[in-house]
């Protein structure tokens, strides 16, 4: 999808969020879509929301950070029924036996985000993880 022209990527990302709605397993297979996505440096400030790209905005533009990618894996699951009553929390957090930052988002009781090819139970976090920084996303329309 991300090598085709925005018109056509915005028809593929609706035709894909269609297919989420009947998939044993959504949350994996949006996983797996985003991580297709082509990779940049910095595409978004994490700790300021004012530059966040909305989702047409980060599908148009095409390039992906580690944030950005977090991004489009909410905003594609915020967008389907299946999971419009579901709660969207992304969170910064560094994990302070491998030095790293983390971008994670909470969806029901999933973590998505620490491992890249896969998500996580929220129990199952380590407890090496320094929550820096917390947003509950908005419902998108």
């Amino acid at each position: 999808m991300f090598d085709k022209k925005y018109e056509d990527r915005l028809k593929a990302w609706a035709d894909f969020r269609s297919q989420l709605e009947t998939s044993h397993n959504p949350i994996q297979d949006t996983i797996d879509f985003y991580n297709r996505a082509p990779l940049v440096n910095i595409q978004v400030d994490p700790y300021d929301e004012t530059t966040w790209l909305d989702p047409w905005t980060l599908l148009r533009e095409n390039n992906y950070c580690s944030f950005a990618l977090i991004l489009g894996i909410a905003y594609t699951l915020q967008l389907t029924t299946r999971f419009s009553n579901s709660h969207f929390e992304i969170h910064i957090c560094t994990d302070k036996e491998k030095s790293e930052v983390k971008y994670l988002l909470f969806v029901d009781s999933y973590a998505i985000g620490y491992h890249r090819a896969c998500a996580t139970n929220i129990v199952d976090l380590p407890s090496s993880l320094r929550f820096e920084k917390s947003y509950q996303l908005p419902a998108l329309q």
